[in-house]
């Protein structure tokens, strides 16, 4: 696969300097705040605005989610800029993205610019500051996309212009879908449109994330529809059910993450083939789907029971 090496000589020294004064407990904290971009937190803080709280919200929220996943690999197959510890040995990964492949494996581990977890973390809690827009969430925003990209050049898992470019990318797009949300009524027409948009990156990206991300998108736009048609399930503000709601959307997901993945090889999975790609956007689909559209039938079953 191409590679590119680039960088500003501040880059690397700056994060040879960061991980020569962090700790074991510095480390930890990285680690702990950098889970604020990864999909799996996306993934369930999109579970409760959408089972629980305000599936309009929701909705726009998860449109610049799966966005935000997919717009990162798009640009990184284009640049090919391999991750600091690829190039310079005194930097370590202390957190790799895909902690079962290999550290080197970039097909697994994904390109460097722009950083994704940047974009992430800019997008949805961007996203959410601009739709309810209040102090609060604005100085929650700020302050989680920030930590989130320090937390990315400590752990040696990006140089400081990826995290730069991944702030840029997430508040546009944060904003853009916003806007987009608010012109286009059809918003199965969006979607559609959106991706369509997305879809060239089947001929040029080699990397994992894209096909996961594109998957992803699939099954979420193909769920509202579906839910809006066929559930129709009332959102709730009991504490309970919202605990239910969460608890059993999180068992589905690790059961049909886990279930999806038995067919095929560990190799066969990080593999380049172009059958491995379909594995993937068909996986990653059918979670999203399954979770965002399918599951809560459950939800105006147990409505029914309650009601008996």
């Amino acid at each position: 696969m191409p590679e590119n090496v680039f960088y500003f000589q501040w880059e690397p020294a700056l994060m040879e300097w960061l991980q020569n004064y962090m700790g074991k407990i510095a480390v930890g904290i990285a680690s702990v705040v950098t889970l604020f971009g990864e999909q799996t937190l996306l993934v369930l803080i999109l579970g409760y605005l959408y089972w629980c709280y305000d599936k309009k919200f929701a909705k726009e929220i998860g449109t610049g989610i799966v966005v935000a996943l997919i717009a990162p690999p798009l640009l990184k197959n284009l640049v090919f800029r391999t991750r600091p510890y690829f190039n310079h040995k005194n930097i370590k990964c202390l957190k790799p993205v895909n902690a079962s492949a290999d550290l080197y494996n970039i097909q697994a581990q994904g390109y460097s610019f722009p950083s994704g977890h940047s974009t992430n973390a800019a997008t949805v809690y961007g996203a959410m500051a601009v739709y309810k827009k209040t102090k609060l969430l604005w100085t929650i925003a700020i302050v989680l996309t920030l930590l989130v990209g320090i937390s990315r050049v400590a752990l040696g898992a990006h140089y400081p212009t990826d995290v730069l470019a991944g702030w840029g990318l997430g508040f546009a797009i944060a904003f853009s879908v916003h806007w987009l949300q608010g012109k286009v009524k059809n918003k199965n027409l969006l979607h559609l449109c959106i991706f369509i948009c997305v879809l060239p990156g089947c001929f040029y990206c080699r990397t994992e994330d894209y096909f996961a991300a594109l998957g992803a998108m699939a099954g979420f736009f193909l769920s509202i529809p579906f839910e809006e048609k066929y559930v129709n399930f009332e959102e709730t503000r009991s504490v309970t059910r919202s605990v239910v709601r969460i608890a059993g959307g999180i068992l589905l997901y690790v059961i049909l993450n886990k279930v999806l993945k038995l067919p095929f090889s560990e190799s066969f999975l990080h593999s380049n083939l172009w059958t491995a790609h379909l594995v993937c956007v068909l996986r990653y689909g059918i979670i999203l789907f399954g979770i965002v559209g399918v599951y809560p039938l459950c939800f105006n079953r147990w409505n029914k029971k309650g009601k008996e």
